[in-house]
């Protein structure tokens, strides 16, 4: 890959500020070939070295990571970041996803922080929300130390997840909408990605777990997250990913049964029945 020059960044590395090293970052996120030259990122490795981004409050630093996670290539960011040491002084917990496997198909397993790298990427592609990208970002954090024998799975990694999620959030001062997206891609990722139209009453359960009915739009966020985290896997980047079709399919068929003044208990089965002759299945409950 071509680097593209950055005179004015390399001459404000004289002695520049903490904002200016992210900002170098940033600007390598943006354009088809952004890159950062081997003699800037030795310089920007030296003064994170030497403490310059030890009086910068992480506070300070979240609407320069914004920035790069909402450009063309939010990855290159984030190499930069690695490559000078800034990503394991700003963001410890995603640092430690490098090295990690995570289960896959063929290969049998990606190197995670890779992985989250690639998910990212994928969002920007899509044009997504910076909700939908800072979830990607975040919501694997709980697997960086799961026990190495039972690696490339990871059992248990939402409770572990979701305190670095928090610690994160009030670290940089995250926006709200961030968080939230991001606390419920960590613990309905995997569940998206079982989801079958076999079981319309597990599908029903799901629906009313995530809220979907009353709040569409962040329903529509995890299933974007979940999206990207499916192409994200190696040979599936053009692919469709039908577990999106099938929410939003069961989702419609419950349109406007909330409406009627009945019991949960009552509104569930209607629900489960409803979306059993959506999706043609006999098995609507479980």
């Amino acid at each position: 890959m071509s680097s593209t020059p950055l005179p004015a960044a390399i001459g404000a590395l004289i002695r520049p500020p903490a904002l200016t090293l992210l900002q170098i970052a940033v600007a390598a996120s943006t354009g088809p070939d952004g890159e950062v030259d081997a003699e800037t990122l030795a310089l920007m490795a030296r003064q994170v070295e030497e403490g310059l981004l030890d009086p910068l409050s992480p506070a300070e630093a979240w609407p320069a990571l914004a920035e790069g996670l909402m450009a063309a290539a939010p990855s290159r960011m984030l190499r930069v970041l690695r490559a000078c040491g800034a990503l394991g002084r700003l963001l410890p917990e995603l640092e430690a996803l490098f090295g990690v496997p995570q289960s896959a198909d063929d290969p049998p397993s990606v190197d995670l922080g890779e992985h989250v790298l690639r998910c990212v990427d994928e969002a920007a592609r899509q044009q997504a929300p910076l909700a939908v990208r800072c979830a990607l970002l975040l919501c694997q954090v709980g697997k960086a130390d799961s026990p190495p024998e039972h690696l490339p799975f990871h059992y248990r990694h939402m409770e572990r997840g979701l305190p670095r999620i928090q610690a994160i959030a009030g670290r940089l001062g995250l926006p709200a909408d961030c968080v939230d997206l991001a606390v419920l891609a960590l613990h309905e990722l995997e569940r998206v990605h079982r989801a079958t139209e076999m079981r319309a009453g597990s599908l029903v359960a799901m629906l009313e777990r995530v809220d979907a009915f009353a709040r569409p739009g962040r329903f529509n966020d995890l299933l974007a997250v979940c999206a990207c985290d499916y192409r994200a896997y190696p040979g599936r980047a053009t692919r469709s990913y039908p577990k999106a079709g099938l929410l939003q399919r069961a989702a419609q068929a419950c349109a406007g049964l909330g409406e009627a003044d009945i019991t949960s208990d009552a509104l569930r089965e209607a629900r489960a029945l409803a979306v059993a002759e959506a999706l043609g299945s006999a098995r609507w409950g479980d």
